[in-house]
């Protein structure tokens, strides 16, 4: 019996403050659970890491939690508008059981 992956629950706020309590799943990106749940993100390339349309804001108490962004996320960061001590595209973050609980929030630029 092929085993289910993990739900990994997260918490993302919209562009109108609204709180979402999703679920993505372990070895998910936060993007995928994000566009999955219905929000409202662009995610225009759908996860290569070749626009800066899911971009997000993660809350200061997770930063330390999340691997450093790769010189390729930086450069992308570089296309996002309001760009952030905290920003990160949700595309380059691997959901894990160790980040139930993460909180995002989307940025200007991600709306669709």
């Amino acid at each position: 019996m092929e085993q289910l992956p993990r739900p990994v629950p997260i918490v993302v706020t919209d562009m109108q403050g609204n709180v979402h309590e999703i679920e993505g799943a372990d070895g998910w990106r936060a993007m995928e659970a994000i566009r999955d749940n219905g929000l409202p993100i662009k995610a225009e390339c759908g996860g290569a890491c070749a626009c800066a349309t899911c971009h997000v804001y993660v809350d200061p108490d997770w930063l330390s939690r999340l691997p450093a962004r790769s010189e390729e996320e930086e450069e992308r960061l570089g296309d996002a508008f309001e760009v952030e001590e905290n920003s990160r595209l949700s595309c380059q973050i691997l959901l894990t059981p160790e980040l139930e609980g993460l909180k995002l929030t989307l940025a200007p630029g991600s709306e669709p």
